[in-house]
């Protein structure tokens, strides 16, 4: 089953708030919602969200600075825009800011549910996560079947080992921190300042399978101040 899109629908007047929940709803999506521009903006800082439907007009914070700030934090964030005003000014002001699209009131649903799809395909497609890959020590990894393969040997992985591993195989090119894993793989909100070993306890447990007579990793390695990275066969160190 797909996972659902998460949603949060930022709109001052009530009546089109709970509208455009009912319809997000039976949309398919899962909905949080927020009635003014300081929650609003606390609820993107600190959650999770694949899309932010975002009204201009705004009690305490209007949209305008809501989207600079989020994007300040997220610059991959989508957002659309949604307001009354109409006019080529307001638009430009808003893309300027980071907004991905603008839909203006009176919209038609259809439109506006075709508008929410478009630009969760084309703002944050899907990461292609890896299912079958290779270690630099020629370490073959199946995720469809939870193994490492070394020679006629089968380590077995966790879901949630493989998950990390699929992660750090489709970011190879960097350093991955333990906070992004938590927000990536774990699936906690952003800034969440949890308190908490449990990655760096995953990366041990990894360690031990994949290098269980090295003092030294070399396949998962840390990157100090940086995060973690997986080496790949054939990847540029």
């Amino acid at each position: 089953m797909a996972t659902k899109h998460k949603l949060l629908v930022v709109e001052d007047e009530e009546p089109i708030r709970i509208g455009l929940v009912d319809l997000l709803l039976y949309h398919g999506f899962d909905l949080v919602s927020a009635a003014d521009g300081r929650d609003a903006l606390h609820k993107a800082l600190t959650g999770c969200f694949d899309l932010i439907l975002l009204d201009l007009m705004l009690p305490g914070i209007d949209g305008y600075e809501v989207c600079e700030r989020v994007r300040a934090q997220d610059p991959d964030q989508p957002i659309i825009m949604l307001t009354a005003r109409g006019d080529d000014a307001d638009i430009i002001r808003g893309l300027r800011l980071g907004a991905d699209d603008y839909v203006a009131k009176p919209f038609s649903v259809a439109q506006l549910v075709l508008r929410v799809q478009a630009v969760l395909r084309r703002a944050r497609p899907e990461q292609a996560m890896p299912v079958r890959f290779r270690l630099a020590d020629g370490t073959e990894i199946d995720a469809d079947n939870l193994c490492a393969r070394r020679a006629e040997t089968c380590i077995a992985m966790t879901r949630r080992e493989m998950q990390i591993l699929r992660y750090l195989a489709a970011n190879t090119g960097r350093a991955v921190g333990a906070e992004e894993l938590l927000h990536q793989v774990w699936g906690y909100p952003k800034q969440a300042n949890i308190q908490t070993r449990t990655v760096a306890i995953h990366i041990a447990k990894l360690r031990r399978k994949l290098e269980p007579e090295r003092r030294e990793p070399r396949l998962l390695i840390t990157l100090r101040g940086a995060g973690y990275r997986l080496l790949l066969a054939n990847a540029s160190t």
